[in-house]
């Protein structure tokens, strides 16, 4: 294994990899992986990874897990890049593509950091995981713990889709429904978790499923022939994803993989919970909680997020932005994708396309800019959205 320790993302303090964590130790920040990427470039070339096997493990050496120990997986990850030509032209993009993550198992990007995140609890020697979530994280940790032996805790709002709550139980977690949101959920566990045994799996309050998600980054690069597109544009709740792959883009070019230019990445929220939004426009460096958070896109619905910081200077850094859609918008908008491009987005995903259209009309984004969506998840997982 590549990985060397983990090292705090705001005051930068290092720590041991080879014992649970959870946050920074001195100031309740995220804690970040970090390798040997001078060791990784003298063994591993991007040339080779096309001989691989087309799951997420295979960027192996900047994953973390020792090379001889078996990962939980379910061959997650090598999910298309699909161009959308049809929508791309009804907004004026000339090139359009979706990064279709509901073609992973548990149908959204969450098996990717559930893949890493449990792996290397396993190692470690968790027992019981505990997560909070708004639905799709809960089923990836109940796939993944099943898969490897593991006790899993789901904590989701009472109100979350039936579709999420149905998958944990019948993967055997024990699934606790709360009267509140995802923070109340997460209040939950901090308050149990040391009486009761859980390893608190929350977005970026451990350090391992933002590893498995900046394979999106790795992934986009080598499916652009290592050329990064000009926009990204995100669904944004616990933002895992964003940072991730910036983080990837990071880790590439310190290896020489690509070179210094980045994409301009986009926050999209809901109008009804836009914490990251409404600080970037205020030009905040962290984002209040967001008051009263409502909205059908139930993976959005984060009204505070452990990672606001890093979101928010990634936006800035990117030359970048944060934009908001209202539900409406995007229940609609995900009929007119399903009817160009044959794929059924979730919420989540038709946001980017609602957001792609406002962008293009006001001149943020030009015609002959190379634009990629990320869709986070599958419309299935949403049908109590959807009228008969």
């Amino acid at each position: 294994m590549f990985m060397t320790h983990l090292e705090c993302t705001a005051c930068g303090l290092r720590h041991e990899w080879n014992q649970l964590q959870n946050l920074c130790t001195a100031c309740s920040k995220p804690l970040f992986p970090r390798y040997d990427l001078e060791a990784i470039g003298r063994v591993l070339t991007r040339d080779a990874l096309a001989t691989r096997e087309k799951s997420l493990w295979r960027y192996r050496e900047v994953l973390p897990l020792a090379q001889d120990a078996e990962p939980v997986t379910f061959g997650e990850g090598g999910t298309p890049l699909l161009r959308a030509d049809r929508f791309g032209a009804d907004v004026g993009v000339s090139e359009l593509w979706i990064k279709d993550e509901s073609q992973n198992p548990t149908q959204s990007f969450k098996a990717r950091g559930m893949t890493t995140a449990v792996s290397m609890a396993k190692q470690l020697g968790a027992t019981k995981l505990a997560v909070p979530t708004a639905g799709n994280a809960g089923g990836a940790l109940a796939a993944y713990a099943a898969r490897a032996g593991l006790e899993a805790h789901i904590f989701m709002p009472r109100d979350t889709p039936r579709a999420n709550q149905i998958e944990c139980r019948e993967l055997g977690a024990h699934v606790t429904l709360i009267d509140g949101l995802i923070t109340d959920c997460g209040a939950e566990i901090a308050k149990r978790k040391a009486a009761e045994g859980w390893f608190d799996m929350s977005t970026l309050k451990e350090p391992y499923r933002v590893e498995g998600k900046k394979t999106l980054g790795y992934e986009l690069a080598e499916q652009m022939n290592w050329q990064l597109p000009d926009v990204v544009l995100y669904p944004t709740g616990g933002g895992t994803g964003l940072i991730g792959m910036w983080k990837a883009f990071e880790e590439m070019e310190t290896l020489g993989w690509i070179g210094s230019k980045r994409p301009r990445m986009f926050s999209i929220q809901p109008t009804g919970c836009a914490p990251i939004v409404r600080a970037f426009q205020a030009g905040e460096t962290s984002a209040p909680e967001f008051p009263d958070a409502h909205t059908v896109a139930s993976g959005l619905r984060v009204p505070k997020a452990v990672g606001d910081f890093i979101m928010l200077r990634i936006l800035r850094e990117s030359g970048g932005g944060a934009l908001t859609v209202d539900d409406a918008e995007m229940i609609r908008i995900t009929r007119e994708v399903g009817r160009r491009e044959g794929i059924f987005v979730a919420p989540e995903g038709a946001a980017c396309f609602a957001a792609l259209r406002s962008l293009v009309a006001d001149g943020t984004i030009s015609r002959d800019e190379r634009v990629v969506i990320f869709n986070t998840g599958s419309g299935i997982k949403y049908l109590d959205c959807y009228e008969d």
